[in-house]
């Protein structure tokens, strides 16, 4: 009885509106159809909330998001939509086929590990007045490799047919790309992508423009 009180609990969800982290999580509870709530976590504000002692026990690496669910807390993004997607099986995020799965985890991880955490915002405030050109430069070295990639592997989406947890990568990154002004006509396949995906239900619910915590100058 207790196991089953714990998996009818909503998710919390500590996050920031314009996280890519706290996004793709948003994305995935939308694509599952999943009820949770949210917990603001202002990144910039007093110097950071994510900072303090209490937010560091949810997140020892005192970044967003933060995810309680199902009696256990869990951070980085990627662990949490493959915990979902493994606990809650419809709709897949992750490819039955195994080398489709393999793809998925490689855009992911391309996206979330060589080119998210170049131009996140911890990195960006240590750069200086050159803000702009780091992260244009780290996201065109980013997209570069992801480019060919993508025109092998996909077909409405990132791979294939379906949405996946490489799709869930993909947006919240082009978002950053074009906050930093990254030329997006050369990258057709990526750019193609993103304008399918952005118009789907569980991308727009999701979007920095339309939570909680996003200030007013800034809402859709």
């Amino acid at each position: 009885m207790r196991l089953s009180c714990v998996l009818l609990a909503k998710p919390v969800l500590h996050g920031y509106f314009r996280s890519s982290c706290s996004w793709r999580v948003r994305i995935a509870f939308a694509l599952k159809g999943m009820e949770y709530d949210q917990v603001p976590v202002n990144l910039i504000k007093d110097g950071g909330q994510q900072l303090t002692e209490d937010y560091k026990t949810l997140n020892p690496m005192q970044q967003v998001p933060a995810v309680e669910i199902d009696g256990v807390t869990l951070s980085q993004s990627l662990a949490v939509i493959q915990y979902i997607d493994e606990t809650r099986p419809e709709p897949r995020l992750l490819p039955l086929d195994p080398k489709k799965r393999a793809q998925v985890r490689m855009i992911s991880d391309l996206i979330a590990s060589g080119i998210q955490p170049l131009q996140n915002l911890h990195v960006i405030q240590k750069i200086g007045a050159e803000k702009a050109q780091w992260a244009q430069y780290f996201i065109n070295r980013g997209f570069e490799a992801l480019e060919p990639l993508l025109k092998q592997t996909a077909g409405k989406y990132c791979v294939g047919d379906e949405i996946s947890m490489a799709d869930i990568c993909l947006v919240p990154q082009v978002y950053n790309a074009e906050r930093f002004q990254v030329n997006m006509s050369l990258y057709p396949t990526i750019q193609r992508l993103n304008q399918t995906l952005t118009k789907i239900d569980a991308f727009q619910v999701s979007h920095p423009s339309c939570q909680p915590d996003t200030p007013v100058e800034l809402r859709a």
